[in-house]
């Protein structure tokens, strides 16, 4: 009787720490998630946006929406880019992985990792297709700066665009 004791609350421990506490998982998305609106510069030219992040499926997922427009300039037409982000859990619970859509017809598989006040996603090594670095880094309390890179190589970066944004809510 004792020994199936011990079993059952070995068996219970570990179903506790695999799961952990709901949220907790999202630690270090804290200081990102909520709304954003911002300005930035890169390839696309002068432009400005909103974005968020929140929890969706009872904290199984992260969703970030983002909107962001480019005015004309010269011979270039204004442009609207609108995209979508879907972050993860891994078995373990960790947000590892992110896939990315948008309206560009855009489909960008993600690894996380994470450091004090950033957030990197990195996406797959497939042959013909730059490789792509978004990075999140956190100001202050109401500010983020942004920064999508793309490499040939997955060493030399080159910044696409780049922005800092304030935290509306």
């Amino acid at each position: 009787m004792k020994l199936k004791l011990f079993f059952l609350l070995v068996f219970s421990l570990i179903l506790l720490s695999s799961f952990g506490q709901p949220g907790s998982a999202w630690i270090n998305w804290s200081w990102l998630t909520g709304e954003w609106k911002g300005e930035g510069s890169g390839q696309p030219g002068q432009g400005g946006g909103t974005f968020s992040f929140k929890t969706d499926l009872d904290s199984k997922i992260m969703i970030r929406k983002s909107h962001s427009e480019y005015p004309a300039n010269g011979s270039r037409t204004a442009t609207i880019h609108d995209d979508l982000m879907i972050v993860s859990l891994d078995y373990s619970g960790t947000p590892s992985k992110a896939v990315y859509f948008d309206n560009e017809g855009h489909t960008i598989n993600y690894s996380i990792t994470y450091s004090p006040k950033t957030i990197i996603l990195l996406s797959e090594k497939i042959a013909g297709v730059p490789i792509f670095r978004l990075t999140y880094s956190l100001l202050d309390d109401q500010m983020v700066n942004t920064k999508f890179e793309m490499s040939q190589d997955g060493e030399k970066f080159m910044t696409y665009i780049e922005g800092k944004s304030n935290k509306l809510k």
